[in-house]
């Protein structure tokens, strides 16, 4: 267990202070942790059986559980009471990304009123290209004046004149097994999925909640009782990108990384020091709040002034080692609100990241 206190979430403002240390622990030859501190595991292990040394083929462990995912509704996903936020096409922009920020969720579905009609998802991507265009195209006075009349569905006309492709508008039914919806959001790679019924007198549709990747996770880990299936390290898995990293340094404009963000489609980049230690992670989620600012053109600010703009109960960086087992990295996920974990060695320099998606993706086999 990583004890250094400098790698905890501190108190203060230094925006270098958010990692969370890894909290797994060290494995056996057998592949279960055995450090008697984690007392978070133990209630895992005691599901264990006592088999759990026999190695599993590498495509065993997928088989097993893309049969399970066939056999669970998305329906049971969905938590006892919830909350379903849905955004009018015809809503400003700015009172959606403030709805979007106050309820703590980076998407939402969208409501065509006119045809009553599930109209596809507000996502950070609409943000992201948000801000390019007025980065690109206008005057920081044109932009704030521009912004407080945007309405959402005017945002597809704005990806048209930055060249961008139009989200493809994809939904699941509630009854949909949730290998159907895994496979919809690993083919269109999409991290939320919403789930859309049909009113049976009017046939018109009827968006009941957002599926997003951790729920299945969350599912998966708090469900699943053969926990043996779990064991191997990430390092005999392969889940997770570990080569053609990006990343940033504190002093690199925010601009920079957003440009990242869309060349390479991804929605997290690392930021390191000169050697290569993981400071902290700059994320799609953090671009939500320049865009609430409205801070279109202080985008040349460095990496480290935008951390400090985050929200004070911002969960910090999850980290964790190459031999931290499915098992452990499923304990957080149940117990954390966790949007990927980024791979340190025992000097936490970066040596790769496992987003939700890898995980997913790991758990699924196409027929």
């Amino acid at each position: 267990m990583n004890s250094k206190k400098s790698l905890g979430i501190l108190e203060g403002t230094d925006s270098s202070h958010y990692l969370t240390p890894p909290t797994f622990s060290p494995l056996n030859p057998s592949g279960i942790p055995t450090d008697p501190q984690n007392i978070s595991n133990k209630s895992n292990l005691e599901n264990i059986s006592k088999d759990e040394g026999e190695s599993l083929d590498s495509l065993q462990v997928p088989k097993i559980l893309s049969q399970y995912l066939k056999q669970q509704l998305c329906y049971d996903v969905l938590p006892i009471s919830f909350r379903a936020i849905v955004l009018d096409s015809g809503l400003l922009v700015k009172k959606a990304l403030a709805a979007l920020l106050q309820n703590g969720v980076a998407s939402a579905p969208i409501w065509d009123a006119a045809q009553q009609k599930f109209a596809g998802m507000l996502t950070v991507a609409d943000f992201i290209n948000l801000i390019q265009y007025f980065y690109q195209h206008s005057s920081y006075t044109e932009a704030l004046e521009e912004i407080e009349q945007l309405k959402i569905h005017a945002l597809r006309g704005i990806e048209e004149q930055l060249g961008v492709p139009t989200p493809a508008i994809v939904s699941a039914h509630p009854l949909d097994s949730l290998y159907h919806a895994s496979k919809i959001m690993i083919d269109a790679n999409l991290q939320r999925l919403a789930l859309v019924d049909k009113d049976s007198q009017t046939g018109d549709d009827v968006i009941i909640s957002v599926l997003t990747q951790s729920r299945i996770l969350k599912f998966v880990a708090s469900n699943y009782k053969e926990k043996k299936l779990f064991c191997q390290p990430l390092a005999e898995l392969k889940i997770g990108t570990y080569k053609n990293l990006a990343t940033a340094s504190m002093s690199t404009p925010v601009i920079e990384i957003i440009n990242t963000f869309v060349q390479r489609d991804i929605s997290a980049v690392p930021i390191v020091d000169e050697n290569n230690i993981v400071l902290n992670v700059y994320e799609h989620s953090d671009v939500m709040i320049l865009a609430h600012e409205g801070a279109f053109y202080d985008l040349d600010m460095p990496a480290e002034e935008a951390l400090l703009r985050r929200p004070e109960d911002f969960e910090g960086v999850h980290t964790c080692r190459l031999n931290d087992t499915l098992l452990s990295i499923f304990d957080t996920i149940r117990q954390s609100r966790v949007r990927r974990f980024i791979v340190v060695d025992s000097d936490d320099k970066l040596l790769g990241i496992v987003s939700l998606s890898d995980i997913l993706s790991y758990l699924f086999i196409s027929d």
